[in-house]
């Protein structure tokens, strides 16, 4: 079966651009490839039983391919992405078994109970706990899964490459999807807030998001391909993807992935030194140049609205009081709605029942921290404390993976503005916990460096041995 992460990188996202102009036209197409590459996966992860951590690959692939799916409703329901991303995770520790030193995630999730037995005896009349229940948890358990599987999952280099690599072709088809069908810029503007319209009809956010990650992974890859022509279509990816993520005027995104590049840019100059100025600079001043060209544009195109909303001003040029455009009095709710239930809180779900008592809305939660400490009461804090300093310690033995910032931020970031809509943030998250060690190939390039020196040579070899265990 064809491998498509091996496939030539501009073969990968032509086809990927190809397949976003047909399902516009022909849009019954686009069950076609949902379905298509679900079979397509099942198939690799089954057949090699997950040897070549295809499980991984797949979630990816989904993770990355989700707000796509949403926008052009071909989901059969809609969280079927985060659903699939477990089946995969689940199929995946059925071959390969988990390390027994994920136990704090087993802890993490377990610690979901509680609100669930709370949440059955203070739901509304009328309504569904199992609705109310699986809306909001299905995000953190997914979360907890992932993070099993991939807790010191050992992955080569070229591997992880291949897994963002393959992730980059169904944010590609995101972006060809909102040039072809967006209407103009300019006859949709009417001021500087998330534009529902230049964001494909869907949600300003979660497509900020997505292209977010797409702006990442293009970025990761025109940094580190020694390639010039992959390098060129990486900056135009990465050109296109920003500017689309600009004109949603939704900012959660775009700040996510600017942090995510800043880290990652921090982390490769550390540990490379002495080769980070010739190696890396000129690429991050073509970068540079490119972003503010295309800045220029997308200001004209706005009218300076984009400038504006930057600025966090009105369309009047007049500054805004609330930076968070809303979501900071949501989460003062859920913090009031912590502090008259400290301990188990209020249950799974229902921090939209206690704001509508004290509002009149039903708006969901954007801050999955605070919604963890009203739903959850202290039994969120210490699962907040495990999703941070599990990771943090869990670095301290394992420094090779140089994204692990970089997926780190992403999932802190997003679920602040943006809660656990998507699956991506769950999804991230678990790679920040693989072990990323050196392809076999390099290290027996490195050792024959020293055949001459035969005591190095032993000391190199155990290094690396000690590495790769």
């Amino acid at each position: 079966m064809i491998k498509l992460e091996n496939l030539p990188y501009p073969v990968l996202i032509l086809g990927h651009l190809i397949l976003a102009i047909l399902t516009v036209t022909i849009p019954f197409l686009g069950y076609v490839t949902l379905y298509g590459m679900l079979g397509y996966f099942l198939i690799r992860i089954i057949s090699n039983q997950d040897r070549g951590n295809e499980a991984l690959l797949a979630a990816c692939y989904f993770a990355s391919y989700e707000v796509l799916l949403r926008m052009t409703d071909v989901l059969y329901f809609y969280e079927m992405i985060k659903y699939l991303v477990l089946i995969f995770m689940f199929i995946g520790i059925i071959f390969k078994g988990f390390s027994i030193k994920s136990l704090p995630y087993v802890i993490y999730l377990l610690l979901m109970v509680p609100s669930i037995v709370v949440a059955s005896q203070n739901i509304p009349l009328g309504e569904s706990l199992r609705k109310a229940v699986a809306f909001n948890l299905t995000g953190p358990f997914t979360l907890g899964v992932v993070a099993i599987y991939c807790y010191q999952r050992r992955i080569m280099v070229s591997q992880l490459d291949a897994i963002l690599k393959l992730s980059v072709g169904p944010i590609a088809m995101l972006t060809m999807h909102l040039f072809l069908v967006t209407p103009d810029i300019q006859d949709v503007l009417t001021g500087t807030g998330s534009n529902f319209a230049t964001s494909g009809g869907y949600g300003p956010n979660q497509v900020s998001t997505a292209l977010g990650i797409g702006m990442f992974l293009c970025f990761a890859r025109f940094l580190r391909v020694r390639n010039f022509w992959y390098n060129c279509i990486d900056i135009v990816l990465l050109i296109g993807m920003t500017y689309r993520a600009w004109v949603t005027f939704s900012r959660g995104g775009v700040y996510t992935a600017a942090m995510m590049i800043g880290v990652t840019i921090l982390v490769l100059a550390l540990f490379n030194r002495s080769q980070f100025r010739w190696a890396f600079l000129p690429k991050i001043a073509v970068m540079v140049i490119g972003l503010a060209l295309t800045w220029g544009f997308t200001s004209l195109v706005t009218e300076g609205l984009i400038d504006k909303r930057y600025a966090n001003q009105d369309a009047a040029g007049r500054a805004k009081e609330d930076l968070s455009t809303g979501r900071g009095e949501l989460a003062t709710l859920e913090f009031q709605a912590f502090i008259e239930n400290p301990i188990v809180g209020i249950g799974a779900g229902q921090s939209k029942y206690y704001r509508a008592q004290r509002t009149g809305s039903l708006a969901a939660s954007h801050n999955e921290t605070s919604r963890l400490l009203s739903e959850h009461g202290v039994i969120g804090i210490l699962s907040i404390l495990i999703l941070v300093f599990t990771p943090l310690i869990y670095r301290l033995s394992h420094r090779r993976n140089i994204y692990f910032y970089a997926f780190l931020i992403f999932w802190f970031a997003t679920i602040n503005h943006s809660a656990m809509r998507i699956a991506a943030p769950s999804f991230f998250y678990g790679l920040a916990l693989l072990n990323v060690v050196p392809d076999k190939k390099k290290v027996k390039r490195s050792l024959g460096k020293w055949a001459k020196y035969p005591r190095l040579l032993q000391i190199k070899r155990q290094q690396e041995q000690k590495a790769l265990a």
